[in-house]
């Protein structure tokens, strides 16, 4: 299976926060829409919409810890991870796994070249994983 079939099931909503947004409007937004990430975006006039980041639970909680709860009212670029790790649609999902795990991450912006597609999450393939053994476990037609 390859990571553009995830994105077909998946719909194609990709929540997004802007660069210069607050730490607290994220976490909003991760609340609102129940999710563990964000694509960091930067919009220029000159290069349209460029994503510049991802920032995370994880990256929030290690701010706060570090820097104590006035890094809610810090732009989102002091905590996102910069340039992270992405895939593209026909990558396989194996791959997907196996950059998961070598970089201890959770979710993965998915580019078609430049251009934003999708975000690939842990969630999307548990979800996955318990379809396909959900289809393996159902008696055959007769």
């Amino acid at each position: 299976m390859k990571v553009e079939d995830i994105l077909r099931n998946k719909g194609t909503r990709i929540n997004m926060v802007r660069v210069h947004e607050t730490v607290e409007t994220a976490l909003r937004l991760l609340k609102v829409e129940n999710i563990g990430a964000l694509v960091v975006k930067d919009v220029c006039r000159t290069e349209g919409n460029t994503v510049v980041g991802i920032i995370s639970e994880r990256d929030v909680v290690r701010g706060l810890v570090d820097q104590g709860p006035g890094i809610l009212k810090q732009p989102v670029s002091a905590l996102m991870t910069r340039n992270p790790i992405t895939c593209t649609p026909s990558d396989p999902m194996e791959r997907v796994l196996s950059l998961m795990d070598e970089h201890s991450i959770r979710h993965i912006p998915v580019l078609d070249g430049f251009t934003l597609v999708g975000v690939v999450s842990v969630r999307d393939l548990i979800r996955l994983q318990l379809d396909q053994t959900r289809e393996h476990l159902q008696p055959a037609a007769a």
